[in-house]
């Protein structure tokens, strides 16, 4: 975990990078890099790199970024591993190129300078990285294909500039502050903008994935999809992939592969144990490799504790021997918490994780370990969520056939529908309707907070009549289209996968786990999502995944005999935050109070009326709209914070 800025002054432009400036960028990003810092200014002074380090792997000054080649000619800025490095090294050695260091980012260095651009492909790990190749005055980035780490970047004028977090480039005052009203549209769906936009009006972020260079004599900017996860079937799937004892091999071998490989470190690494199958997984194999005490770490709640899963995490413990660590906290922990919340975010992550996600990661620093291993990607990959079994259930049922009938006949059931539901307040049930009616795929997303149906009473007609959006379809469908045109022998289970892997998993799930372990000056990583198994677990069929009303039924039937049994088959809680129960006591009055009288109001956005049911009927007990007000929340704040603070 590192924080990487940079900026480049295109050919025509009369200025030059000023060091204070960029060193003033780089310093925003301190807890993503306490431990070293660095500069360099090409010779010119038109390009400038800054770096802030977390020492993980080799220790020692040689680690030291920017890193150059043998002859100073090209210069990286690297956030992330590469775990296999050390496997690429004897190759590139043998093909002239000369190690100064132990560090996984020379690696980086001297493969770009044997392969270029194709570099990427050798690359296993995560990581966002800029290079500057001063011979052919070019910027190379990329970001990893799970989209692990972050790159955002802006050009205004002349000036290109990026960072891992935004708030670098907002260092720099002649960056200016606004709200993209695109992604705002688009937030309220999806609780995050998605790529290649950011709430900030300008600034934008790479896809997971993706790639791109900045041709500094033109100032031609250029991105491009590297890897998908969309995977070509193999010649013997319909032999093997139907077979389960194969697949309970195969899902076996890769688990251990990537944790032993996430493993690399020279400072003390632990897991982050819920006491679900897949941090369970987690501590099985980091047991196996383990050449000292596990070091495990969880959190819950002191007022609410039907939220906890401390017993199933005591049980994984003890049966491992693990050093484990646990902490207690409350709706005023949460509330202290909060403006350092919308300060480590940059923009809105509306989970309510990140709260105690930040205080287990606390916990894990004050306990002297520097890197943790989680388990996100697993519910994503195995269908973990209790909702994928719904909606596949749902298209398998009715779905599937509703679809076939003429659209005429489909419109005037929507309509009778939206009678019939709005008497039984089932909003869900009508966007459903609508999507059908429509032609509408009905699955977008696992988390998905206001449908359009619900933003259509929320959104004010005047702001609408000024979006060029006129539905959050146009985010995923992409996607959906991609999927049926590369690979049409898809099924449905898979299509919402890669959908999943593309905006909720990279956006909101991964950069939540980032941006909050980061804010403590901790690295995470993410076993589940190793690229091979990632390109593996795309392939299992759907009968594999979900059986009956079994959901992960291979993944759970590949870690029989490794963990508890009692693990395994307890019903799945996942890890939550009590916002429901918290916004019906004190904290519900700080909602309130920041939701009428945030400076976003102005802006003419919401219909503040319907905001005001929305607080009313969660306050009354009437329904449960706490998501929602979560969002809103989290927006409020954000504004107040990033955009109305500033000025």
């Amino acid at each position: 975990m590192c924080g990487i800025t940079g900026v480049v002054q295109l050919r025509r432009s009369r200025e030059r990078v000023d060091p204070a400036l960029l060193s003033c960028m780089r310093d925003t990003m301190t807890h993503r890099g306490p431990d070293d810092d660095g500069l360099y200014l090409n010779e010119r002074k038109t390009v400038g790199l800054g770096f802030r380090r977390l020492s993980i792997v080799d220790l020692s000054p040689a680690g030291h970024q920017p890193m150059s080649n043998e002859d100073g000619t090209v210069w990286i800025v690297f956030n992330g591993e590469i775990y296999n490095h050390r496997d690429l090294r004897p190759e590139l050695e043998r093909r002239g190129h000369r190690y100064r260091s132990q560090s996984d980012t020379e690696t980086i260095l001297h493969a770009y300078e044997e392969y270029g651009l194709d570099c990427l492909d050798r690359l296993h790990g995560m990581f966002a990285f800029a290079i500057w190749d001063e011979r052919k005055q070019q910027l190379f980035f990329a970001r990893d294909r799970l989209g692990k780490k972050p790159f955002y970047y802006t050009t205004t004028g002349d000036t290109f500039r990026f960072a891992s977090e935004i708030k670098a480039i907002l260092a720099d005052p002649r960056v200016r502050r606004d709200v993209n009203e695109e992604a705002l549209y688009h937030y309220l769906s999806f609780l995050v903008t998605p790529a290649p936009q950011t709430l900030f009006a300008g600034i934008s972020k790479l896809p997971a994935g993706w790639a791109g260079t900045l041709d500094q004599k033109t100032g031609k900017l250029t991105t491009w999809q590297y890897w998908d996860a969309i995977v070509q079937r193999p010649e013997h799937w319909r032999r093997d992939y139907f077979d389960e004892g194969w697949l309970i091999e195969q899902i076996r071998r890769h688990l251990s592969d990537s944790v032993q490989r996430r493993m690399m470190s020279d400072v003390p690494i632990g897991v982050f144990l819920s006491g679900g199958i897949d941090s369970s997984t987690n501590v099985h194999y980091f047991k196996e490799f383990a050449t000292g005490p596990v070091k495990t770490f969880c959190v819950g709640f002191e007022d609410h504790q039907q939220y906890n899963e401390f017993e199933y995490a005591r049980l994984v413990a003890k049966r491992y021997g693990t050093e484990h660590h646990e902490i207690l906290i409350n709706q005023h922990d949460c509330a202290a918490y909060l403006p350092k919340m919308v300060q480590s975010q940059d923009e809105p992550i509306s989970d309510p994780v990140n709260i105690p996600l930040y205080f287990v990661s606390k916990l894990i620093r004050d306990s002297g370990v520097i890197v943790a291993q989680v388990g996100e990607g697993s519910d994503e990959l195995f269908s973990g969520y209790s909702g994928y079994l719904q909606i596949a259930n749902l298209y398998l049922d009715r779905w599937r056939y509703l679809q076939q009938i003429p659209a005429l006949l489909r419109q005037l059931l929507y309509r009778g529908g939206r009678w019939w539901f709005g008497r039984r307040g089932t909003d869900l049930g009508i966007e459903y309707l609508r999507r059908l009616a429509h032609d509408e795929p009905i699955f977008w997303g696992g988390a998905v907070t206001f449908t359009e149906w619900d933003k259509a009473r929320l959104i004010d007609p005047a702001f609408r009549a000024r979006l060029t959006t006129r539905s959050s379809l146009e985010v995923i469908q992409p996607y959906y289209d991609a999927i049926a045109q590369q690979k049409p022998e898809s099924d449905f289970l898979e299509r919402m996968i890669y959908v999943e892997l593309k905006l909720r998993l990279a956006e909101l799930l991964l950069m939540r786990v980032d941006k909050i372990t980061a804010s403590v000056s901790i690295e995470s990583r993410t076993p589940f999502l190793d690229h091979q198994l990632v390109e593996l677990a795309m392939n299992i069929p759907w009968q594999m995944k979900i059986k009956g009303r079994t959901p992960k039924y291979i993944l759970k039937k590949a870690v029989e005999g490794l963990i508890p049994h009692e693990i395994i088959y307890r019903k799945k809680m996942g890890f939550g935050a009590p916002i429901r129960e918290w916004f019906l006591k004190e904290l519900g009055e700080t909602l309130e109070e920041t939701l009428l009288t945030s400076g976003i109001r102005e802006r003419g956005y919401f219909d503040y009326d319907h905001v005001r049911e929305l607080i009313d009927r969660h306050r009354s007990g009437r329904g449960d709209t706490s998501f929602q007000l979560w969002t809103l929340f989290n927006l409020s704040l954000w504004y107040d914070h990033w955009i109305a603070g500033a000025r």
